[in-house]
């Protein structure tokens, strides 16, 4: 009974070491790539280089380079990654906390469409969105194209439905006779949440924490919308892509700046993946 319960284990753990390797193969491209020559990377892509300090003098390369200013694009990502995740994680987790204490067909119906929300493709909203910022700036004289705040702002919104659908998830897991002896004991509404509840969303916020930074800090195309190219204001993906236009040729240049924009995100996944797993099962059970 044990060798046959063995044997069909021997089927999922070698899919499973497949399809590791299959989605770390991309990985391993770009870094052995990025240091070789770009001869070498034509003529044997697959083969490990023979020097693996030429990485660090690409990224000193690419750090110092002035068409491609790729270290204010670098503090510019770190800005608006940090900001949109403390905003969406606050606001959030404060939303899917009122919709499942306060339960009323009214709350219900928010969180419907805050669901419903999560299925509308982005690009059905993306040109209305440039028009509603232009009307806005013209209105209130608030510049939100080509600046943190739109970018921010945008990122918030569009990132708000999946976040409170994991929140008000994982909330209800939460027994409601913490708040009610917090009450007992004085505690207001914000005081119970922010001392009682607000902890106890560790979990779950590591999971909205990494799920969100991932897709913020490599998106592509909402900061190519809101901030444009050749702005003050520029983003890690935009960085990239204005390098490959200047260094088309030079491939190990370019590679190795994508090599330095995912680094950030995989420290952040390694030290975050041990909640997300726990924060995803932990909201379906109550």
């Amino acid at each position: 009974m044990k060798k046959r319960r063995m044997g069909s284990l021997v089927v999922p753990e070698v899919l499973a070491v497949v399809l590791f390797l299959l989605f770390l193969f991309p990985f391993f491209i770009v870094l052995v790539n990025s240091a070789k020559t770009p001869f070498e990377i034509t003529q044997s892509p697959l083969s490990l280089p023979t020097d693996w300090m030429k990485i660090l003098l690409n990224m000193y390369t690419i750090w110092t380079s002035v068409n491609v200013q790729y270290s204010s694009s670098f503090l510019s990502s770190i800005i608006i990654t940090v900001s949109s995740l403390v905003l969406l994680n606050v606001l959030s987790s404060q939303a899917a906390w009122v919709l499942v204490r306060n339960k009323s067909r009214l709350s219900t119906g928010i969180f419907i469409i805050f669901v419903a929300a999560m299925v509308i493709p982005f690009q059905i909203v993306m040109f209305p969105l440039l028009t509603w910022f232009r009307e806005i700036a013209t209105l209130t004289g608030m510049r939100l194209l080509r600046s943190y705040a739109g970018i921010i702002l945008a990122y918030i919104g569009f990132g708000m439905s999946q976040s409170i659908f994991l929140f008000h998830g994982f909330t209800k897991s939460i027994p409601l006779e913490l708040e009610e002896a917090a009450t007992i004991d004085g505690c207001r509404p914000a005081q119970t949440f922010y001392r009682i509840i607000f902890p106890l969303l560790r979990p779950i916020h590591a999971t909205v924490l990494v799920l969100n930074g991932i897709w913020i800090w490599n998106d592509y195309l909402l900061p190519l919308l809101i901030l444009g190219k050749g702005n003050n204001v520029m983003t890690i993906p935009l960085a990239v892509s204005n390098f490959a236009g200047a260094y088309v040729k030079q491939w190990d240049l370019i590679l190795t700046a994508i090599l330095m924009a995912m680094i950030p995100i995989v420290i952040l996944f390694l030290f975050a993946q041990k909640f997300i797993i726990k924060g995803m099962i932990a909201g379906s059970i109550k």
